[in-house]
């Protein structure tokens, strides 16, 4: 059974780093783009940043400058380094994968999530 498994969240001053990780495990052959999103109380679930497989990314227009994006394909894991963390950062932090492709006759996974982490800046 394919997992997202995200690590690296909790609580950090305004101003300070975290850096989140989130593992691919199963019978995985190849992942397309994956990508960061999150979601704050109330509010929708946005874009933060997103990979292909080929290393090409794209963030939200909030992040950019502070936040990057770096993903290991040989490990199917994917990166977020955050910066200059501010109040307005704090949400729940969930990994995706758009498409999963797994070996033999397993199935192609779409739109793919991890069970998400907190991350909280406060001072």
């Amino acid at each position: 059974q394919v997992q997202l498994v995200e690590s690296g969240g909790g609580l950090v001053q305004p101003g300070g780093s975290l850096r989140l990780s989130c593992a691919a495990s199963g019978s995985i052959y190849r992942i397309n783009t994956m990508g960061w999103y999150r979601q704050a109380p109330g509010k929708q679930r946005r874009m933060v940043a997103t990979i292909t497989s080929g290393s090409s990314t794209n963030y939200g227009d909030s992040v950019k400058g502070r936040f990057t994006i770096s993903r290991d394909n040989a490990m199917n894991t994917v990166y977020l380094q955050m910066d200059s963390l501010k109040p307005e950062d704090t949400a729940v932090y969930y990994c995706n994968a758009d498409r999963i492709d797994t070996y033999g006759l397993g199935p192609t996974l779409y739109d793919y999530w991890g069970q998400g982490t907190q991350v909280t800046v406060s001072s």
